[in-house]
């Protein structure tokens, strides 16, 4: 019997997905800045701006869906989309724990809700190609331990490593409200909505980030590393690529330097010496998204960069 269509388009989006890895390695390893990276806010429109974050919507929507329920978002609400291909390699995963599995089906569908009320009240973008596939997932895990892990890391085998997967998503959106909300119009209807946005996902990141803490020390298997070294590995990669400095940490800390007030060592909200939310401009979060840390070198999870004017204006070719 001959192969079925779906078949063949399964075996695309592999050869895909290892193609544009193969061209995301090279550029990174052979990657040089000759001018030190801005870490100032950017002159942008109220618009751009908001539709900066839908790029980071979309990715964490298609995360959570395709996680929690196997279906993604053109399965649930298809105009949204705006005309953009869906994800590469998105999946359902294994959560086993029930209280993971309902967590991250509630954020999937408020995901919906805050792309649907961005589309109608300032206007969309195409959701760009996102590439959230395991062979993706398995370099960026390799990137922040310094390391191949063997097995590749797959966020969707369990609950603890979807967890894991999904714990700088929130995170990111979060600081990139923060760095628009100063700048936008006083009284504008975009200051309102990012005013409601932000704090969705200050308590999205807050409740993953509080779930891996009640799980910080346990080894994540079959590594021998713990969730706080896994959680520092990847705060620690976000710092490097943003390279603005300490924006990012682990759920746990080696000692009292970075936790609150210097008295503690927990570290369930990230933030900063005044216990402040950290803020991250639109080029620091491009660079660590594309995984380059050069916002116009696309790559790692925006394979062909991310939608929208500010994003689009970054980019080389």
């Amino acid at each position: 019997m001959a192969p079925s269509i779906s078949t063949f388009s399964s075996v695309f989006l592999v050869l895909l997905e290892l193609y544009l890895n193969l061209i995301h390695h090279q550029v990174t390893s052979t990657l040089v800045t000759n001018s030190p990276p801005s870490c100032a806010p950017i002159d942008a429109a109220d618009v751009d701006r908001i539709q900066f974050a839908l790029n980071l919507e979309y990715c964490q929507a298609e995360y959570f869906l395709q996680g929690a329920t196997g279906r993604g978002l053109d399965s649930y609400a298809p105009g949204l989309s705006g005309g953009g291909p869906p994800p590469i390699g998105a999946q359902k995963a294994s959560l086993g724990d029930p209280d993971v599995a309902r967590i991250s089906e509630e954020i999937g569908y408020q995901q919906i809700g805050n792309i649907r009320y961005i589309v109608q009240n300032v206007g969309g973008i195409p959701r760009p190609l996102m590439n959230l596939g395991l062979i993706n997932w398995g370099l960026f895990f390799d990137l922040a331990l310094k390391r191949p892990l063997i097995p590749p890391f797959n966020p969707y085998a369990n609950s603890l490593n979807f967890l894991l997967g999904a714990y700088a998503m929130p995170d990111l959106a979060q600081v990139s409200y923060v760095s628009s909300i100063p700048s936008l119009t006083t009284n504008s209807s975009s200051l309102s909505l990012a005013a409601k946005l932000l704090p969705i996902k200050a308590g999205q990141s807050a409740v993953l980030r509080a779930l891996l803490y009640l799980n910080a020390t346990q080894l994540v298997p079959p590594y021998n590393f713990t969730v706080r070294e896994f959680t520092k590995a990847i705060s620690q990669l976000s710092n490097d690529l943003g390279k603005c400095g300490i924006k990012s940490e682990g759920i746990l800390l080696a000692n009292t330097t970075l936790g609150a007030e210097n008295r503690t060592t927990s570290n369930v909200l990230s933030a900063d010496s005044n216990s402040l939310s950290y803020a991250r401009t639109e080029p620091e979060i491009l660079r660590i998204v594309y995984g380059t840390g050069n916002e116009r070198l696309p790559g790692g999870f925006f394979p062909l960069g991310a939608n929208g004017k500010t994003a689009r204006s970054y980019l080389l070719i």
